[in-house]
């Protein structure tokens, strides 16, 4: 059932209107963080250029290098983070797109099926902002155990596999459920969900290609949601 629904997942991924969702999360993600860099260097420049004045109010010849050395360093540092920032900035982006990946899945490959419902704006913004606050204090934990040799790596694997595992199948569960009824039914396919999510993980752990996680985590857990769904595996059976 994993196997199958990540194969699937995967094909997802190079179906044109797929592509086109990924291009869109892509380009909005580059734009969020060239105004991320410009603001950010511009607070550096109004914050440490008056401190470097105040500092050297003559500002000797030397001065201007140091300046420039530190300049040099913030851009650099600034680069890096922005790069370690690219996936989670295009996974909160994505958000925007879900939905509309998740209705093309449906009609792509259930179109005999009864389609799912977008939840509400304002309940999607609520549990988007739940998820992203357990996400935080998730990670916070992970980083924490970094510096416990042997344990990093599993720590990253089973926190990312967890929550990732739950909020993308809760996401694809939501659809046809009310949110109750879909953590009720997630904790009850809770090891399968976790297995899920271990491969969701496994998908960040890829430099570049972890840029599509949302995509394909949506893709997976919905065909995953399909397989397990106990109202049409009655209805499959009855046929």
């Amino acid at each position: 059932m994993l196997i199958d629904a990540a194969r699937r997942a995967l094909y997802d991924l190079i179906d044109p209107k797929m592509r086109a969702i990924l291009w869109k999360v892509l380009g909005l993600s580059l734009l969020c963080l060239i105004g991320l860099w410009v603001a950010i260097r511009s607070l550096f420049m109004w914050l440490a250029v008056p401190w470097l004045q105040n500092l050297f109010p003559t500002m000797p010849e030397w001065t201007g290098w140091i300046t420039f050395v530190l300049l040099m360093f913030a851009a650099v540092g600034l680069a890096l983070g922005l790069a370690l920032l690219m996936a989670p900035v295009s996974a909160l982006v994505a958000g925007i797109f879900l939905d509309e990946a998740a209705e093309h899945i449906e009609r792509n490959h259930y179109p005999d099926d009864p389609p799912g419902e977008a939840l509400p704006v304002f309940a999607a913004m609520k549990e988007a902002l739940a998820f992203l606050g357990v996400v935080i204090l998730g990670n916070i934990f992970a980083l924490l155990l970094l510096v416990v040799p042997g344990v990093n790596l599993i720590a990253f694997f089973v926190v990312n596999g967890y929550l990732l595992g739950r909020e993308f199948f809760e996401f694809a569960a939501m659809r046809f459920m009310s949110p109750p009824e879909a953590r009720a039914f997630r904790r009850k396919r809770g090891l399968t969900v976790f297995l899920a999510g271990l491969v969701v993980a496994g998908f960040v752990a890829i430099p570049i290609v972890n840029l599509a996680t949302p995509l394909f985590a949506t893709a997976f857990m919905m065909h995953l949601f399909k397989r397990m769904d106990p109202v049409k595996a009655v209805v499959r059976a009855e046929n």
